[in-house]
């Protein structure tokens, strides 16, 4: 158990680095124009990596872990799914181009530490998709997060019931096969490799050498098949108002207030909660990244702190009257339209 500790512990030293280098003399709030600057001043290719190496050695860490008891096969598998999650969104920002100073290296490092060891697609296309087709585009129909979002049933007219399952469509049995066959199209896509199947071939025999079967089951299929996807899934959820924007032209920060929202900005605790497991690296701060998308995490809460609040700033994300869930469930449900009633004709006399 103490060599779980200190796995883990090493794992969580190795990101502070690239944390606490970027965070040096961080104004609380600032303009876009300072912060770019700033990043240009302190963006090197070395600490992203060993915040990157980091993540890795924590896995590794709650893979020993996984072995024993229940409960440590429990706690590997949500810690697992959030690391994954956070791979993810280290990789996003990557593909933004401002993980590292090199631009080819950015892509470099989003494929060998997430997109090839967890099956994702590759970088190439996920920069295609998510810089062109869904930033310019975001709520509208030629968005491709929108369309997922129809796709897992959340269309106007939706049932109470259906929408509470698409909320969950990665738990779902036709979420679980949509997970499944989206690994599947990227490890068989037009630019696989035999690396794309080498990779995660060699995350199984890892997690197998270091804790065992557990670690298969609890520290890798369990986590990359159906919690990160539902950890993901809500992050996708939470970061537009997506059936009801308020349509808005000028610049880019007054659009974007107009479509996304903000989570929890006066629920610390939460907000704590959501930026260290669902919400990781800047994911909390949407808005201000989608106003602003060569900004790196570290300083996109001084750049919201910068900007006018979004439209909508939820308190909670599935229960309560301003809740995101309530919105999109509001938003989905057509207005009965009035009832009028037929004038009365007088008989006449």
């Amino acid at each position: 158990m103490l060599s779980c500790i200190a796995v883990i512990a090493l794992g969580v030293a190795l990101r502070q680095i690239d944390r606490v280098h970027f965070a040096r003399h961080r104004p609380r709030s600032a303009s876009s124009a300072q912060l770019v600057a700033l990043y240009r001043e302190r963006a090197n290719n070395i600490t992203p990596v060993l915040l990157l190496v980091g993540q890795w050695v924590q896995i590794v860490g709650w893979w020993m872990l996984a072995p024993h008891g229940v409960l440590g096969a429990m706690i590997t598998a949500l810690a697992v799914a959030v690391h994954v999650r956070h791979l993810q969104e280290i990789s996003h920002f990557a593909v933004h181009g401002v993980l590292v100073r090199s631009k080819r290296l950015n892509l470099l490092l989003a494929e060998v530490f997430a997109h090839h060891p967890m099956a994702f697609m590759p970088a190439e296309v996920r920069q295609r998709r998510h810089v062109r087709d869904h930033h310019p585009n975001a709520t509208l129909d030629t968005d491709p997060n929108l369309a997922e979002l129809r796709q897992a049933g959340l269309r106007p007219g939706v049932t109470g019931s259906r929408f509470a399952a698409a909320l969950a469509f990665p738990l779902t049995p036709r979420g679980m096969r949509a997970t499944s066959a989206s690994i599947t199209d990227n490890l068989k896509c037009a630019s696989a490799s035999w690396t794309r199947i080498l990779a995660p071939a060699t995350v199984v025999g890892g997690a197998y050498l270091t804790g065992g079967h557990t670690a298969v089951l609890c520290g890798v299929l369990l986590p990359r098949l159906v919690l990160y996807p539902q950890l993901a899934w809500l992050s996708l959820v939470n970061e537009h108002t997506w059936f009801d924007p308020d349509p808005r032209t000028g610049p880019s920060a007054w659009v974007e207030a107009g479509r996304c929202l903000r989570l929890y900005p006066t629920r610390r605790t939460l907000a704590y909660v959501a930026a260290l497991t669902w919400l990781p690296y800047g994911d909390l701060h949407h808005y201000a990244h989608s106003a602003h998308p060569a900004i790196r995490w570290n300083y996109l809460p001084a750049l919201e702190r910068h900007l006018a609040a979004p439209h909508f700033t939820p308190r909670a994300l599935l229960f309560g009257p301003d809740s995101v869930a309530r919105r999109h469930r509001t938003a989905l449900t057509p207005l009965e339209p009035p009832t009028t009633t037929a004038p009365s004709i007088a008989t006449p006399r």
